[in-house]
């Protein structure tokens, strides 16, 4: 039997991008921007629907730069960032000088903690320090608690930036992640739900807003017959190849989603019987996560613990990790403020993500199945 290595999450193709992608070569428009950008942007835009603007870009994190640039925060200022997070989210705080203040999670979404953020805040008020911005995560494709986060945001005047890097096709309360924030951002890596390679997009309200952040994307090029320019600029700014790609990947965009949850409702028929362990699930009927990458919580045991559970599939060259270790602890971050107790603390050391490929096929179940049956004893 095939013992080839099953991987946590790898793109699956339409069989399109390649026209499109050849389109791109037809035409020499090999660089960034282009009619293939143009196109990707208009397809985002028609899936968001509610007027929201896209402005594709290399990276998400590009994204989360570009955004924190247009609300003006500079060097000195205070952005909250949610802990549980990849580093993607606060490195940009970093470019602009400023400081991440850190805050903790809450159980039920694992993302942002209503509370601890409001503390946050006002203690920084009392210092002087008003955050100029939060940034706030749907952590693995879960939306976070938009209403009581925004209720937050809403009585200090701050805004929000939603990373929405993993959660392109989750929904709270039928509302399309990415459309909640101030701001909005989406990754297009190839562990995503979608990818063009490498790339991102910003999100915002207004076509204004939209055009701005392309002029940052492109050097901030003066309108002019010459080179000229007033402010800095970026080369943030998607190629016309890789939105080519992108084209052709919205196109199994649905049939993507559809297959994350089957996945999902694979490992939650999985370990329904064990004890230790918990599937992270939508907390509520308003939740609509796309279950980007399932995880899973191991209450330690004598059979199981999530160390043991990382090395049984590593033996049987199944990749596994742990979930995102917070920043708050993390050697770049740790000296930063942090508003919490325990909770994405405890979930670092219990959670294990698992193999969430679209592509992930009957056999390779089959492989993860045996390795928690033997581990688990289950019969």
């Amino acid at each position: 039997m095939a013992n080839n290595k099953v991987f946590l999450s790898l793109p699956r193709l339409s069989g399109n991008e390649q026209k499109y992608i050849q389109k791109a070569l037809g035409d020499n428009w090999i660089t960034s921007g282009g009619p293939n950008v143009d196109d990707f942007e208009n397809d985002l835009e028609e899936y968001l629907g509610d007027g929201i603007s896209v402005a594709a870009l290399n990276s998400g994190t590009s994204a989360i730069h570009l955004a924190l640039i247009l609300l003006k925060v500079e060097a000195g200022d205070e952005v909250i960032c949610q802990s549980m997070t990849f580093s993607a989210s606060a490195n940009p705080i970093l470019y602009q000088g400023a400081t991440p203040v850190f805050v903790d999670s809450e159980p039920d979404t694992w993302n942002i903690c209503p509370e601890h953020l409001e503390i946050a805040i006002k203690e920084r008020i009392a210092k002087g320090k008003k955050p100029k911005a939060i940034i706030a995560v749907h952590l693995y494709g879960m939306p976070y608690k938009v209403d009581e986060i925004q209720v937050v945001a809403d009585r200090y005047e701050i805004s929000v930036i939603e990373d929405s890097a993993e959660a392109l096709g989750s929904s709270y309360k039928g509302k399309k992640c990415g459309t909640f924030g101030d701001f909005g951002v989406f990754s297009f890596n190839g562990n995503k739900i979608i990818t063009t390679s490498s790339g991102g997009a910003l999100i915002s309200r207004s076509k204004r807003l939209k055009e701005k952040a392309i002029f940052y994307a492109t050097q901030s090029r003066d309108e002019a017959i010459h080179y000229q320019h007033s402010e800095v600029g970026y080369n943030y700014r998607m190629s016309n190849v890789c939105a080519g790609i992108g084209r052709g990947q919205m196109e199994i965009l649905d049939s993507n989603l559809d297959a994350k949850r089957q996945i999902h409702d694979f490992y939650v028929n999985l370990f329904k019987d064990i004890k230790e362990i918990t599937v992270f699930e939508n907390p509520s009927l308003e939740y609509d996560s796309n279950y980007w990458l399932n995880t899973i919580l191991i209450e330690p045991s004598q059979k199981v613990t999530r160390d043991v559970l990382l090395q049984a599939f590593e033996k049987a060259n199944i990749e596994s990790r742990p979930l995102w270790k917070p920043m708050h602890l993390q050697p770049l971050f740790c000296d930063y403020p942090f508003y919490g107790n325990e909770v994405s603390n405890d979930l670092f050391r219990k959670g294990l993500c698992l193999p969430s490929g679209v592509n992930l096929n009957d056999q390779e179940k089959g492989r993860i199945k045996r390795v928690i049956d033997k581990l688990c004893e289950v019969a």
